[in-house]
């Protein structure tokens, strides 16, 4: 950090005195550039007055080595100057001051010389009789004078370098020494930077729940000792020679044996290859797992070697039921490869698109269908990224969100007006019928459902169709119906409709927007409301989805 504080002082230094330098010659030499055109534009003005009274015998008799004096003709021929052979000079009628002297009486120009490394500076008057009088003077080029300045510049820069490697030194100490004196122990009684109050407040908060980390650890220690004989999953304890030498109830029953193994080799209570394998990787020292069927499931073994200082006193055995772990992994196999297969065709779109987009393949005229595209499908995978989301946080029980007194039918009054707009694209028609039915449930999962089920039934619908909401009240149930006259599931399809990414049929159903999990969100709504699901449909003749909501769900899930 010392380091780092001294470059960023050091180099804001050079650079403000740099900065300083350019500023100061560049004002200067245009300050001495003004002058020195004021001073040429006065001595043109009276050497034309003296020419215009006198003539050449004007210019004959002056003695200036400061300026060259040039007298021109009205055809551009030299007549005099001061410093060449007007014999041996070209034609200056297409020069620009002598134009702009012709035109207006006055003009001004000046010239680089790159080989002199000045600059050249002409200031012309026209006389009564036409002709022009020219005079010129030279000027340094900025370079060259800031090369003339080196050897004071680089002394100067010299002491700023000392002075500025000398201040950043003592100040980035300065800076850091009194963060060098925190006292972590104790981070609140430190009283150096206000800006680090935030940061000690926050340590001292850290360290209270380390010190309450390590007291909770410690109960935890003892309370583990107290409930090993309750717990589900199976724990053995080996010596170093491989024999039991304690088990806690659960091991007894997922080896099928009694305590009476106890003292002797784990091998006698089972011989498979894997255990023979972990005890082999546990007499080296090294912790192994393996997956192994024990009665009639999966269960995984963990073996951790016991060592103090280096030597192996035994080991420890966890067994642990991943049956149901290694089902869902299946699951999240195949759902990662549905998540990835849905996602692979917009991503080539957009990756396509913005592909032809970037090196210019594409004609003005189709710009507005390509971003339109890659817009479409952008928003498609934002769609499919929240309908995962909110599928991932129905699979985790959805604990955080609250269950209030909802009424279906103006929860399903509001679903409607919010989808008018895309009915109306298809000028379909939609209804809603029934009664108000208050329900206990969560409102934000309720709306999913009801809009779920109306959007399917507006996109697989026919033009000039009717999607017709119902909500009735069964005593101890809610009904919600929403049918719609459109082109229905085929029998074989209607018990999978709820399965995630299944599509009946799919070119329709991604040229429409969905994501496939729409239904699949249903059915895990309806189910942590304890309800149910009936689908009628036929080809081709509309189809009906009925939910069967509990009024009080809340009760049933201990909420």
């Amino acid at each position: 950090m010392t380091k780092r504080i001294f470059r960023s002082i050091c180099l804001v230094a050079l650079v403000v005195f740099l900065a300083s330098v350019v500023l100061f010659m560049g004002v200067l030499y245009d300050y001495f550039s003004g002058v020195q055109k004021g001073q040429l534009s006065t001595q043109t003005e009276l050497a034309a007055r003296g020419v215009a009274d006198e003539g050449i015998h004007y210019l004959e008799g002056l003695e200036i080595n400061a300026y060259r004096i040039t007298w021109i003709g009205t055809d551009g021929t030299v007549l005099f100057d001061s410093s060449s052979d007007v014999n041996e000079m070209e034609n200056h009628l297409e020069r620009e001051e002598i134009q702009q002297a012709l035109e207006t009486g006055y003009g001004e120009s000046s010239r680089y010389s790159i080989t002199l490394m000045e600059r050249a500076l002409y200031c012309a008057k026209r006389l009564p009789d036409g002709t022009v009088l020219r005079l010129s003077m030279s000027q340094n080029t900025l370079l060259t004078l800031t090369l003339g300045m080196m050897q004071p510049i680089c002394i100067i820069i010299l002491i700023a370098i000392v002075l500025s490697l000398v201040l950043a030194s003592r100040l980035s100490k300065r800076i850091v020494e009194p963060l060098n004196r925190l006292n972590l122990d104790e981070p609140l009684n430190n009283e150096e930077y206000d800006e680090l109050s935030p940061l000690l407040s926050r340590i001292d908060i850290q360290q209270k729940e380390i010190k309450r980390q390590h007291d909770a650890l410690l109960h935890k220690q003892k309370e583990f000792e107290a409930v090993t004989e309750n717990m589900a999953e199976g724990i053995l304890l080996l010596n170093a020679s491989g024999n039991v030498i304690g088990m806690n109830h659960a091991a007894l029953q997922l080896f099928g044996v009694d305590s009476s193994y106890i003292g002797q080799h784990i091998l006698s209570m089972n011989r498979s290859i894997e255990i023979s394998k972990l005890l082999s990787e546990a007499e080296h020292g090294s912790h192994a797992e393996t997956i192994l069927e024990l009665s009639g499931g999966k269960y995984q073994i963990n073996i951790n070697p016991v060592t103090v200082n280096g030597e192996r006193f035994g080991s420890v055995l966890l067994i642990l039921n991943v049956t149901e772990k290694e089902n869902a992994e299946q699951m999240r196999r195949e759902f990662t490869a549905n998540v990835s297969h849905e996602l692979k065709t917009p991503l080539h779109t957009i990756a396509g698109s913005a592909e032809l987009l970037e090196n210019d393949m594409v004609k003005e005229e189709y710009l507005k269908s390509f971003y339109s595209r890659i817009h479409k499908e952008a928003q498609r995978m934002i769609r499919l990224v929240d309908d995962i989301i909110r599928l991932s946080h129905l699979d985790e029980g959805a604990a955080d969100m609250k269950w209030e007194t909802v009424d279906l039918y103006e929860m399903a009054e509001e679903v409607i007006k919010e989808l008018d707009t895309e009915a109306r694209k298809t000028n379909l028609k939609m209804e809603l019928n029934g009664e108000h039915v208050s329900i206990v449930g969560i409102p934000r999962l309720l709306q999913s459902i009801i809009y779920n089920l109306c959007d399917n039934a507006i996109k697989y619908n026919r033009p000039d169709g009717t999607v017709t909401v119902t909500v009735d009240n069964w005593k101890e149930m809610a009904v919600l119906t929403v049918s719609d006259t459109g082109i229905g599931i085929p029998p074989e399809h209607q018990e999978r409709i709820f399965e995630r990414f299944y599509r009946v049929d799919k070119s329709r159903s991604k040229e429409l927007g969905g994501t496939g999990l729409g239904l699949s969100i249903v059915k895990h709504g309806v189910k942590l409301h304890n309800g149910e699901i009936q689908v009628r449909s036929a080809e081709n003749g509309g189809t009906s989805i009925q939910i069967m909501l509990p009024k009080d769900a809340s009760k049933m899930n201990g909420h």
